[in-house]
């Protein structure tokens, strides 16, 4: 008897596009505000999906909403399925889609991981104006509270933080121009930037728990401007790997270094609900940040 062959489905992505939202909102309620639609009519998407593939998606309890090992595997594929329809829509109907979106991010991560994603949607929406802000962490959440932005990236800590949607991890390293630069019997200079500064916390709490002393011998707002006084020799920082220009040194353990917890960047929302230009921008970013992700 001949093997029966799958049945070919083809996905709705009005359903993956409330999957997303649901993964992204924890929670079936937030993810219908977002999409304009009930919570009743939210879960009986996300059912007709998991029928559709076979495969359950979240695990539910009373208090909150988690992927499972199918629906993180599904995320990823789900969020690039809609930038490809996004941009398809972008392309034949870019007439329509008007309008400003404020967007705003650190500089290090802007300038190292954004200008392909905002090069991408400014060819696929054209006659949408991008305002982008480049600021510290704190200032930009003072501007989106002040209704100044639509979105933002944001640095955090990896836990204990509910804000946002988690969208790249940081490896951090410590970072310095040479050995030489090593005080023996002194504090270890370190280059930051200004409080609040989720880098500068990492390396001046990592340093205390194990018993280092420290100062802060430079401080600057700008990667380029930690760069600059790295190559100057004037101390030590802590960096996302991918920010460490090749010819500067990354210390470990065997330069009396402890390692570093990572830093973590997340999206955040001006508002439960977007203009429809703003929601296209977080799926880009979304989807893009997936994607390199999962091919490192």
């Amino acid at each position: 008897m001949p093997t029966q062959k799958p049945r070919l489905v083809n996905l709705d992505l009005d359903l993956l596009r409330a999957f997303v939202a649901v993964a992204d909102a924890k929670s079936f309620t937030r993810a219908g505000v977002r999409l304009g639609r009930t919570q009743s009519t939210i879960s009986l998407q996300i059912k007709r999906l998991e029928e559709q593939l076979n495969a359950e998606l979240f695990s539910r309890d009373p208090r909150k909403v988690v992927l499972t090992g199918q629906g993180e595997a599904l995320l990823v594929q789900a969020r690039r399925m809609l930038r490809v329809n996004d941009e398809i829509i972008g392309e034949m109907f870019e007439h329509l889609l008007e309008g400003e979106v404020r967007f705003g991010a650190p500089e290090d991560f802007a300038t190292t991981h954004l200008p392909g994603i905002l090069g991408d949607y400014a060819r696929a929406y054209p006659h949408v104006s991008l305002s982008v802000t480049c600021d510290l962490t704190l200032k930009l959440m003072d501007k989106m509270a002040q209704g100044e932005l639509d979105l933002a990236l944001i640095k955090r800590e990896p836990v204990g933080a509910d804000v946002g949607v988690p969208v790249w991890r940081e490896h951090l390293v410590w970072v310095g121009a040479g050995e030489d630069v090593l005080p023996k019997d002194a504090p270890i200079p370190l280059i930051a930037a200004p409080a609040p500064c989720v880098y500068r916390k990492r390396a001046t709490a990592t340093l205390d728990a194990a018993g280092r002393a420290w100062r802060i011998a430079y401080t600057s707002p700008s990667l380029a401007g930690q760069h600059a006084a790295l190559r100057a020799g004037l101390g030590v920082t802590a960096l996302p790997t991918e920010m460490v220009p090749d010819d500067l040194i990354i210390f470990g353990s065997d330069h009396g270094f402890p390692p570093l917890a990572d830093a973590e960047i997340a999206l955040i929302r001006a508002g439960k609900t977007l203009p429809v230009a703003a929601e296209r921008l977080a799926n880009f970013i979304l989807a893009s940040l997936d994607a390199a992700r999962t091919a490192d």
